[in-house]
């Protein structure tokens, strides 16, 4: 909740501080004489705009880091004691619009974990040692759990069949769209569903050591994760942020106090481009694979995917929409196709195969 609501603020700054600075614009242009509230609009937009990016340089310094959101915060800062309120306002929304995009990037990991969690129950049946079931929350669960799952419901947990038969579909695990059958000792995945018959499981794995909680870590460990191209830019921050403070010192020593030479240095020494650029193709490629149903483990795999040349499948059940249908009837002795599909849709109409 905390970084969603974080998300819907961030645009929301940028877009009340472009306004502001894009009016201070239109100000000078159109009334000349309005110094002030031009002067006013420019500087109410770079706060709005500055506000997040400060913020963020801030807790990076607290957790030891220093990236270019440092850099930029710094001139941002020094455009503002001089008075450069457009110019701290133009360079504070470029950057913010790369931050809004990152975070972006992570929100659309979010959402895929979100569809992963969709796929476990929150409630099930818990059988008594009397035999008798009770409906528990699946938080409650414990190791050795004996649960009912009936036809059409999904598995909670990861467990061993003690009784019953049934076709699993472990499509959302596995990929593979046919059901798999399962009879007593076979193992069932959280996430995948019973489709056939009532099933007595044993609990064996619970929450975050299930097969689908796995998954869900390998996105989040995604979304954490930053291309070569990106941990090169982040570890020449490193030296670049300190060179550029010391060339602005010198700058400042050399033409006797002068702010706007400094302020000029910072701004000029501010890699926007390169910061801009990778969060933005990386957040085109999430979200197009997303859209195709890839899930991307690791988004430095992204960078190795644009030499690969041959793919191989293992299997052609991966490669299938995972809608069945009934390719062939074939007739027994003396009865007629049309008979047998009678009997077919009869016996077919009150199951949820």
């Amino acid at each position: 909740g905390v970084g969603h609501g974080r998300s819907m603020g961030r645009p929301l700054f940028a877009f009340v501080g472009g306004f502001l600075i894009v009016n201070s614009f239109l100000l000078e242009l159109i009334f000349p004489d309005f110094t002030f509230a031009a002067r006013l609009s420019a500087a109410l937009g770079a706060i709005a705009l500055a506000l997040p990016i400060v913020a963020t340089a801030i807790r990076d310094l607290i957790e030891g880091r220093v990236y270019m959101n440092e850099l930029v915060a710094l001139a941002i800062l020094a455009a503002f004691t001089s008075g450069n309120f457009q110019t701290a306002g133009i360079i504070a929304f470029f950057l913010l619009i790369t931050i809004i995009i990152e975070s972006h990037t992570a929100s659309g990991a979010q959402r895929s974990i979100e569809d992963l969690i969709r796929l476990t129950p929150h409630a099930t049946h818990r059988l008594k040692p009397d035999g008798s079931e009770e409906e528990v929350e699946v938080a409650s669960l414990a190791l050795n759990d004996v649960i009912s799952v009936r036809p059409g419901e999904n598995f909670p947990i990861d467990g061993t069949i003690l009784s019953g038969e049934s076709a699993v579909n472990q499509a959302s695990i596995t990929g593979e769209s046919m059901p798999e059958d399962k009879a007593p000792g076979d193992e069932v995945y959280a996430g995948t569903m019973n489709i056939s018959g009532s099933l007595q499981v044993r609990v064996t794995r619970l929450g975050k050591d299930t097969t689908l909680g796995k998954v869900q870590e390998m996105i989040r460990s995604a979304e954490r994760n930053k291309t070569a191209i990106v941990r090169i830019i982040d570890r020449y921050a490193a030296y670049y942020t300190p060179l550029i403070l010391m060339l602005a010192v010198v700058t400042w020593w050399l033409t006797g106090g002068n702010m706007d030479r400094v302020i000029a240095l910072l701004v000029i020494s501010c890699p926007c481009a390169v910061v801009l650029a990778t969060p933005t193709t990386i957040v085109a490629a999430v979200a197009a694979a997303a859209r195709l149903g890839v899930l991307i483990k690791n988004i430095s795999h992204l960078e190795l995917a644009g030499r690969i040349r041959t793919v191989v499948f293992d299997k052609t059940g991966t490669l299938t929409e995972g809608r069945l249908s009934v390719a062939r009837l074939t007739p027994f002795g003396d009865v007629q196709q049309a008979e047998l599909l009678r009997l077919a849709i009869a016996l077919e109409r009150y199951s949820n195969h």
